[in-house]
């Protein structure tokens, strides 16, 4: 799908607060609010626009340690990178899993309450996930910048 500058504009501003109502969206770019509904529809069924979401705080929720994982996974056994993949969605705490080139097949992002809880899910949930080979933890100290929106 190509975008043009009208279909930037609006998600820009859903970027920003995907709250915004239509009628506000019409009102910035000087259109009406059937046409932003039409093209945030298109943009929907087109895959540009995957869902909507709330920012939440994870110290809010008690989450007050978190970490990025390196992990390297056994080659050649049954226990792929798809399949330990498959196994880490169902451990809580970990948030994101991305596939990575370099020394790591894969990336983590994961939370805990504590460093204490850091240790259990490392130590006994992902370590003992069968295929696991190493892994480089990274604590995280404290997060200067943290911008989900995309430019466009």
């Amino acid at each position: 799908m190509e975008l043009d500058d009208t279909d930037r504009a609006i998600l820009r501003t859903l970027q920003a607060d995907a709250r915004t109502p239509f009628s506000e969206i019409a009102r910035q770019i000087g259109m009406s609010s059937a046409t932003v509904h039409d093209r945030v529809n298109r943009m929907k069924e087109a895959g540009v626009i995957e869902g909507y979401h709330a920012k939440v705080n994870p110290r809010a929720l008690g989450y007050g340690a978190s970490a990025f994982v390196g992990l390297q996974v056994e080659q050649g056994r049954d226990a792929a990178v798809e399949t330990f993949v498959d196994r880490l969605r169902d451990v809580e705490g970990v948030q994101e899993v991305h596939l990575t080139t370099g020394d790591w097949d894969l990336l983590l992002r994961v939370y805990a309450e504590d460093t204490d809880g850091l240790r259990e899910l490392l130590f006994d949930n992902v370590a003992n996930t069968e295929g696991f080979a190493r892994s480089y933890t990274m604590v995280v100290l404290g997060t200067e910048h943290d911008d989900p929106a995309l430019p466009v």
